[in-house]
């Protein structure tokens, strides 16, 4: 679980880090800048996330049920808030219109809010250091 937990962590950090460079030098001609902060909010919440789940995957502090919640919570929180809002900071780029799904970017962002809790629920449940 650690080796998954890790793997998931650097494939979202190295997506992240592509993708800002790509919102700072690709798209800056192509969207507004409100849509480029927008897009911008995408990357530092996927950077944010995998961080933490480099932390998870190199901590004892996690059974590995947590962690499996943990990893499973925050891939798909990820995938659906970051990603959803890249399609709709990008949605004058494309001739679909991403603002019909847009409801995924709180799905996203409850997912995410779930996977901390599980992770206070953990730390609450721990024995007191002595």
């Amino acid at each position: 679980m650690n080796k998954l937990l890790l793997v998931a962590a650097s494939i979202l950090g190295v997506t992240a880090v592509i993708l800002g460079a790509f919102a700072a030098h690709g798209l800056k001609a192509l969207i507004s800048l409100e849509s480029q902060q927008v897009f911008e909010t995408g990357v530092r919440h996927q950077m944010y996330h995998a961080l933490v789940l480099l932390f998870v995957g190199s901590t004892p502090l996690f059974s590995v049920k947590t962690k499996r919640y943990v990893l499973y919570l925050m891939v798909f929180g990820v995938l659906f808030f970051s990603g959803s809002i890249y399609a709709l900071a990008t949605n004058e780029l494309s001739s679909f219109d991403f603002k019909s799904i847009g409801f995924i970017t709180p799905i996203g962002g409850l997912l995410l809010i779930m996977s901390w809790v599980v992770m206070l629920v953990n730390f609450i449940k721990l024995k007191r250091d002595n």
